[in-house]
């Protein structure tokens, strides 16, 4: 016997029919022998409308009540799974975050996972029965408020459960076949992978292949608990994600996200201290700063030019224009269209001038680079928001399709 968690997303949970179906899956794994532990996201785009429904009520609506309300979605589905199980004669309890004994951070909005005391869901088990747990929220023991983990929530719920069990496995259903060597709509050549590693799937989740949630993948790490993301709609193998592959190819993917904003604080003066300056009052504010380039100084001042999430713009210029008045910058520039396009692949420690290569790519490609990064196994660059298909598709080619 071995006891399985399985995630559902909400387009798995879209409508009744679906329902049934991600029911006849749970069953069909719980008969073969197994535990069984469901954790289910809102139904379809419920989440966007619950959201739409808030912002007409209030242009800026409380956190708490904001997580009241979202929170509302999973309650939902966890109910009608549970239902829809409990009519194959099979025994399902639901349970909610806090019930679930998912214990967070006080943060409305952005909570992180604390501790898992799931004696409730533990005892379910033991008693023979499917537990069904709302994924996506907790509640915080300071405040003893619901609390909601961000997008893509449900992913760490799942696996930070499992964690917990110490679950056999944890499977990810989505509507996409897995986890592909790049967006398939905006490369229809993209293939999928039958395998990553977690060091790999976390570099792309965190640069924007949106199939998991770059928490759960950390969960999954810590707790070396393997990961199988798959489609809801048939029975083909996905992509496990676990801590060694049979292989390691130079290059295993190619993300994008153009959800970033570059901003630039001119005529910063090159002295000890600026940077931080600069910086700490962004980290004060709850502004998540990603890439990160200072320009060569020029007769004493010099450029800092940095990306945070579209949803922070408004915070960082207002954090930057203060911090820039107060070291006698010049002032502060704003790019929303922007996108980072970042190729991953563990072979790459051990592979010289792939940089070169991408780089000789883009530039063939007519794809100017605007900041650069990197790690052992990444290599990011910042171009122009209306280049990013040009460049994810010439990079594809160039580095992926050669090995396909």
């Amino acid at each position: 016997m071995a006891l399985v968690v399985q995630k559902f997303g909400g387009t798995s949970l879209a409508d009744a029919d679906r329902i049934r179906n991600v029911a006849r899956r749970v069953v069909e794994t719980y008969r073969a022998g197994n535990e069984v532990v469901v954790v289910v996201s809102a139904m379809g785009k419920s989440t966007d409308a619950l959201i739409d429904l808030a912002t007409q009520i209030s242009e800026t609506p409380h956190p708490r009540e904001m997580d009241m309300l979202l929170t509302a979605g999973e309650r939902i589905s966890m109910a009608l799974v549970a239902m829809a199980i409990e009519a194959h004669d099979v025994p399902a309890v639901s349970f909610t975050g806090s019930q679930a004994g998912i214990l967070t951070t006080a943060d409305h909005g952005r909570a992180e996972i604390l501790d898992i005391r799931a004696f409730r869901v533990q005892e379910c088990l033991d008693e023979g029965k499917v537990a069904i747990v709302a994924g996506f929220q907790g509640v915080s023991p300071d405040s003893k408020d619901v609390t909601t983990l961000g997008r893509g929530g449900s992913d760490a719920t799942a696996v930070a459960l499992a964690a917990s069990l110490g679950a056999d496995l944890c499977e990810i259903y989505t509507d996409v076949d897995g986890v592909f060597t790049a967006d398939p709509r905006i490369v229809p050549a993209a293939r999928k992978l039958d395998e990553v590693t977690f060091t790999e799937m976390l570099e792309l989740a965190s640069a924007g292949a949106g199939v998991l949630m770059a928490r759960s993948v950390e969960f999954g790490i810590r707790y070396n608990i393997p990961i199988h993301v798959r489609s809801s709609f048939h029975d083909q193998e996905g992509t496990w994600v676990k801590e060694e592959t049979m292989e390691e190819p130079i290059i295993r993917g190619i993300a994008h996200d153009d959800s970033e904003a570059k901003l630039t604080v001119k005529g910063v003066p090159d002295q000890p201290g600026i940077a931080a300056a600069v910086f700490e009052p962004m980290g004060v504010a709850g502004v998540n700063v990603d890439m990160i380039v200072q320009n060569i100084s020029s007769q004493g001042v010099t450029d800092i030019s940095f990306t945070v999430p579209e949803s922070s713009v408004a915070t960082a210029v207002e954090v930057a224009e203060r911090v820039a008045a107060e070291i006698g910058a010049d002032g502060v520039d704003v790019e929303p269209d922007i996108a980072k396009i970042t190729v991953v692949g563990a072979g790459m420690k051990s592979e010289s001038g792939v940089a070169a290569t991408m780089f000789r790519i883009l530039s063939d490609a007519g794809v100017n680079i605007e900041m650069i990064s990197t790690s052992t196994i990444r290599i990011s660059c910042v171009v122009r928001g209306d280049d990013t298909q040009a460049a994810v598709e010439a990079l594809h080619e160039g580095l992926i399709g050669a090995e396909s």
